[in-house]
């Protein structure tokens, strides 16, 4: 149930954004009176799902769920059909329009694309406000793993800033951290500034969290008691452990680790309820578990922030800016030769894998919309990126060859065109079948 919800959620957000996408090439490609042949959502080669007719145009559903495309007469495109620029150009054609049109069409789907992210970030702003958790509200300093030390950072390090700026966000601290040159910490009183290292990074990478390595502290307060065993062991709801295999326990962090070291054995604990000392033998299962949670005081950290109407359209602009700007930010990972961020990257089988579910604790599985509808506004700006890259085939490609024309005042030759696309095709067709044959190595290594 679960994993048809996930491709449930992956096929209506791409069906979304390829509609959206292609429709901006569509549009003013009609509105400049230019032949639109094909308008087919998912690709289709050799056969397609659906298809009709209708006016000049054919409109169908092709059975490889890998994006869209809208064939428009005259144009060198992905699909290579070069017969009919043997003959002269018919002022219906793509390439019998000015330049300046020409431009417009290639531009409307990235645009598309961008307005699209804009306005359901402004709507969730609007609708659901924006919840955080604000690390300037927890006086404790952060809980540095082996990674995050890694990286350059201390216990007892107080992060003050991440590149120069302040960030109290705690999902994108650990995110800036990641993509950061220098950090400046309160370490022992004074303000000290390091690089990042590279080989803490290429250490966070390779965990299933890359971001798990920086967490808050808080104080061992149970708050949440799932296992008998440990309710019989006389353990209660509201008790703080002070004490743990007889060291001093000042965090939930380091009662946690104490527990896993005592895998499988009986540990002496102590704790403080109702003002008074507690000594307690806690029964600890094979997996290093108690079957307790200490979530619960945390939410005080938490804010929400709502936006007006007006204020939601600003934010809506900011967030997707701050998308794109983080994903263009982790180019840098991804070619890191000590980081090695490409082994991260996935295709739609990971996309489907990682699809945001909301689970209830009956263990019932149901769509999480508002996660649902960010993760097509961040996966719409990114579309937006993509699709500019100059990489003959994408968008980015024909707007180059575009813009050279309108700046020197010639077209590039057909022939170089031709060419040029057929390259294009074969390093993006290359590229996809790497990154799908990345899918299945990870499922058959079962690392996904």
């Amino acid at each position: 149930m679960e994993l048809a919800i996930k491709i449930f959620q992956f096929i209506l957000s791409i069906s979304i954004l390829v509609i959206l996408h292609e429709l901006g090439h569509f549009l003013p490609a009609k509105y400049f009176k230019t032949k639109v042949e094909k308008f087919y959502l998912f690709f289709d080669p050799y056969f397609s799902i659906v298809k009709k007719k209708i006016g000049e145009t054919e409109y169908g559903i092709g059975w490889l769920p890998f994006g869209g495309y809208v064939k428009i007469a005259g144009m060198v495109d992905e699909s290579m059909d070069t017969e009919q620029l043997k003959q002269p150009a018919q002022p219906w054609e793509f390439r019998a329009k000015p330049a300046w049109q020409r431009l417009i069409i290639m531009l409307g789907g990235v645009t598309v694309n961008f307005f699209l992210a804009w306005i359901i970030y402004g709507c969730l702003s609007f609708f659901n406000g924006e919840t955080s958790f604000d690390t300037a509200k927890v006086d404790a300093p952060m809980n540095y793993t082996s990674v995050a030390k890694g990286m350059g950072f201390q216990d007892g390090d107080k992060i003050l800033k991440v590149d120069g700026k302040t960030q109290n966000n705690l999902d994108k601290l650990a995110l800036d951290v990641l993509l950061s040159d220098e950090i400046t910490v309160l370490r022992n009183g004074k303000e000290v500034t390091f690089p990042t290292n590279d080989d803490g990074k290429a250490m966070a990478f390779r965990d299933e969290n890359p971001k798990a390595f920086l967490t808050p502290r808080f104080p061992a307060v149970i708050d949440s008691i799932y296992n008998p065993k440990t309710l019989q062991a006389g353990l209660k709801v509201g008790d703080q452990v002070v004490s743990a295999d007889g060291k001093k326990i000042s965090y939930y962090d380091e009662f946690k680790e104490t527990v896993q070291n005592n895998a499988g054995k009986n540990l002496k604990v102590d704790v403080m309820r109702d003002g008074a000392i507690q000594p307690l033998v806690l029964p600890v299962s094979k997996e290093g578990t108690l079957g307790l949670a200490s979530y619960k005081q945390l939410q005080k950290f938490y804010e929400t922030k709502h936006f007006t109407f007006g204020q939601s359209i600003g934010r809506g602009f900011t967030r997707s800016i701050e998308s794109l700007t983080y994903q263009v930010k982790q180019f840098k990972l991804i070619f890191n030769r000590k980081v090695q961020g490409y082994k991260k990257v996935g295709g739609p089988l990971a996309i489907i894998n990682n699809m945001p579910v909301d689970k209830a604790s009956d263990g019932s599985v149901s769509i999480d919309w508002t996660a649902f509808w960010g993760f097509t506004a961040m996966f719409s700006v990114w579309l937006a990126f993509l699709n500019l890259i100059p990489i003959p085939g994408l968008d980015g490609g024909h707007v180059i060859f575009t813009l050279y024309e309108m700046i020197v005042g010639k077209p590039v030759p057909q022939k170089v065109l031709e060419n040029a696309q057929m390259v294009g095709v074969i390093f993006l067709l290359g590229l996809m079948l790497l990154i799908f044959g990345a899918d299945i190595f990870k499922i058959i290594t079962n690392k996904f």
